[in-house]
């Protein structure tokens, strides 16, 4: 009598400990699960911003990771740097006014390329002989392996005069450096060495 009732309570503790058991797993799951939950509500929240319109209506909008638009931030930074340095117009004002803007977006590479043009007269004669100028850029090719970034440029240089219109090449290179943004500078990047490696007529279009 004594030995069986023993067994019954042998049993009894036995199947406590089972209970106690499944109760801790079914305690680690739920805790776990509500854990993996909440990180992922919150990495969503991180992907999120709002932003306010005119101080009245919140409007919700995603973020990306700024890095994946990094290269398309690199050769919209050079090509906006190009069409103001290389887009003159007979217009004094408007010449100094494009440079000024160009040279927030690099350093004093293209300020040194600006002088030398400015001492052999071609600024001048833009403005004396009623000259206009305007570029398209074909590509620019940047290289992200490495920092600073080597970037190379090929654009077409189109000339145009009262009697004629001249189409050139145009090959630059540079570096890019990571820079602060700011409203001169939205792309955060600064320009250094630049240089022109090509600038050569292809042809001679009369008007």
């Amino acid at each position: 009598m004594e030995f069986k009732t023993l067994r019954n309570i042998e049993n009894s503790f036995r199947q406590i400990r089972l209970y106690a058991i499944v109760f801790a797993v079914l305690c680690i799951s739920v805790v776990g699960y509500a854990v993996w939950q909440s990180y992922s509500f919150a990495t969503e929240q991180r992907q999120k911003i709002y932003v306010l319109d005119n101080g009245k209506s919140l409007m919700l909008a995603l973020s990306q990771d700024a890095s994946i638009n990094r290269p398309v931030e690199a050769r919209e930074h050079v090509r906006r740097f190009h069409e103001l340095f290389f887009t003159l117009a007979p217009d004094k004002n408007a010449i100094e006014s494009n440079m000024k803007r160009a040279f927030n977006l690099a350093d004093k590479s293209a300020f040194d390329y600006y002088k030398d043009l400015s001492e052999k007269g071609y600024y001048n004669r833009i403005i004396s002989g009623n000259v206009q100028q305007r570029i398209e850029v074909d590509s620019v090719v940047c290289n992200f392996d490495n920092h600073p970034y080597a970037v190379r440029t090929y654009a077409k240089q189109f000339i145009i005069r009262s009697s004629n219109v001249t189409r050139r090449s145009l090959v630059t290179s540079c570096f890019l450096v990571n820079s602060v943004r700011s409203d001169n500078n939205p792309q955060g990047f600064n320009i250094e060495k630049f240089a022109v490696v090509e600038n050569k007529d292809i042809e001679v279009i009369q008007r």
